[in-house]
């Protein structure tokens, strides 16, 4: 089929499936409001804040001057010294900034050791807004909080920034774009360190570890995505949209442009800003857009699936605008993406691209044209279940049905650092305490419910690293990989069983065999067992007799 010459019937067929195919959204989604006065704080050489706080005549502003005036230019210091007189000037050392719209608290240097400028200049607890004008950002990160302008010496930014700033009075509302639960997040349980991937992912610092539970802070976030994308449990998930709803809308936006188009189509993730201005009409007709608040909110999951719903490839719009982090995320994601697909004979479908890419697609697409043709997977709802696993469920339904498309292996791909793989135990030496079991997130670990035994899912299994630090004996050990013989992931395995320990006297079920000889190996030579080492293999009940009768036997006994 040739590209260029079909373009016209591709083109009408994305036009009708793109219109008739919708993204579900939360019509009433749950958002955070910002309150602002308009009380803007100006950094930067004192020269360069008067001017700009000069053309904010309508907001209240102050100025701490952090470094020397640009120019010594005459002219310019008589505009200076005319511009915003009534602008008080602060000339203190910043200690530091934090906050966002309506929240910004600035620390500087006093007589008195630390002060909060805005209470000395403003007598308010908080700046609304922050204008920098310095050579540096006063806070650094990659994306920055609401409500703080950095333009430094960039003439366009600050016009834009002070074309923006007077709209900023009164209260505003923003998304919440994820949400946690903590029930299934693998950070910590019982005091113990486990997994910290969405720590590292956040361009925004909108996350944090409290109290030992992960906290968004909503007023930071930017809607990224990274945190969900990193997230193994889907303990943090987007809401705008679910994972289900960009899923669902995945799988009929490709059906139906099969269907339409009679080929299989590229799906395409932009972010809806910067991405967006480079979607044209001039896009190739097969080339499905898909809009994201960022690029990094559709995940291996989302791109697999795709693959598996039927497209033949996947695009991801990388622009100038993306935040490093992001970037580095993507690569990670991707690189293990395609290992996936070339382990098991299909084509690297999925690919990183930059907006200049996209004036040249169509001799990349008609590569991908000559790939074998995947066949539609329909989604199992009942492999999906139970639903804190349905993030990792639906992805390896994709794999095994991209496998089952392609050269069928059931071989293992060992990699390192990935959230998939097995845990393996030394069954001499566990005494099946059942600690592994109980920090354990996704249920991967599971006891035998009235028999001594240890049971082991390696699909479930998020690599966290919990069962490992709680195991008192040191036995369990973790390996990161990816199996494809689904048989053998899905099913429950058995690490160990053993026949409970049944007391000496009575004949009751009461520990393991492993627990009572751990128990005599380590407490049996110490003075208080070393005479009555049979009460070790006893019950709680027949080891409280026992001690009775010896006291009745020999009521001074205790007393020698």
């Amino acid at each position: 089929m040739s590209i260029i010459k079909n373009q016209p019937m591709l083109k009408q067929a994305r036009q009708q499936v793109m219109a008739n195919t919708q993204i579900l959204q939360n019509l009433i989604p749950p958002t955070v409001s910002y309150t602002t006065q308009g009380h803007v704080l100006v950094i930067g050489p004192e020269d360069l804040a008067r001017l700009a706080a000069d053309k904010l005549s309508t907001m209240s502003c102050v100025i701490l001057a952090n470094e020397a005036i640009s120019s010594q230019d005459e002219a310019h210091l008589e505009m200076v010294m005319n511009a915003a007189s009534q602008v008080e000037s602060y000339y203190n050392k910043l200690v530091s900034i934090k906050g966002f719209l309506g929240q910004f608290q600035v620390k500087v240097e006093s007589d008195n050791g630390v002060s909060d400028l805005s209470v000395v200049a403003i007598r308010q607890a908080h700046f609304d807004i922050v204008l920098d004008l310095s050579h540096c950002p006063c806070i650094n990160l990659e994306m920055l909080p609401p409500g703080y302008f950095y333009v430094g010496q960039n003439q366009a930014l600050l016009a834009d920034a002070l074309e923006q700033i007077p709209d900023l009075v009164g209260e505003f509302d923003k998304p919440r774009y994820v949400k946690v639960n903590p029930d299934i997040c693998a950070h910590n349980k019982h005091g113990l360190n486990g997994c910290n991937r969405c720590l590292n992912f956040c361009p925004a610092d909108a996350i944090s570890s409290v109290a030992q539970k992960i906290e968004i802070d909503p007023y930071l976030c930017h809607g990224a995505g990274s945190c969900t994308n990193a997230c193994p449990t889907g303990a943090l998930s987007y809401d705008l949209p679910t994972p289900k709803s960009l899923h669902s809308y995945l799988e009929k936006l490709v059906s139906r442009y099969r269907l339409q188009a009679q080929t299989a189509p590229v799906v395409l993730f932009h972010d809806n800003e910067a991405g967006a201005q480079f979607i044209t009409d001039e896009l190739s007709g097969d080339v499905l857009p898909v809009a994201m608040e960022e690029i990094t909110v559709a995940s291996i999951d989302h791109w697999m699936a795709a693959l598996a719903y039927g497209a033949r490839e996947i695009l991801i719009l990388n622009t100038e605008l993306t935040a490093p982090t992001l970037t580095q995320m993507l690569k990670g994601e991707l690189a293990l993406a395609n290992r996936i697909l070339d382990e098991m004979g299909q084509p690297q479908r999925i690919r990183l691209i930059r907006p200049e890419d996209l004036l040249d697609l169509y001799p990349s697409l008609a590569v991908s044209l000559t790939w074998p043709v995947i066949m539609p997977m329909v989604a199992n709802p009942a492999a999906i279940a139970p639903a804190s696993l349905a993030k990792r469920s639906l992805l390896f339904q994709a794999i095994d049905h991209l496998n089952s498309q392609a050269a069928g292996v059931d071989s293992v791909l060992t990699l390192a650092n990935i959230p998939y793989g097995v845990v393996s135990i030394n069954s001499d030496k566990c005494t099946l305490c059942m600690s592994c079991v109980a920090t354990c997130p996704t249920q991967a670990l599971k006891d035998g419910g009235d028999t001594p035994a240890l049971k082991f899912t390696e699909q479930d299994c998020v690599q966290c690293g919990l069962c490992e630090a709680a195991c008192p004996e040191k036995v369990i050990s973790l390996v990161a990989q990816i199996n494809f013989n689904q048989q053998q992931r899905q099913q429950v395995q058995l690490l160990k069983q053993e026949p409970p320990f049944e007391c000496i006297r009575c004949g009751s079920e009461f520990a393991t065999q492993s627990m009572v000889h751990k128990m005599i190996e380590m407490v049996g030579a110490h003075s208080a067992f070393s005479a009555n080492i049979e009460r070790l293999k006893m019950c709680g009940d027949c080891r409280v007799k026992d001690m009775f009768e010896d006291i009745l036997d020999d009521p001074e006994k205790q007393l020698r």
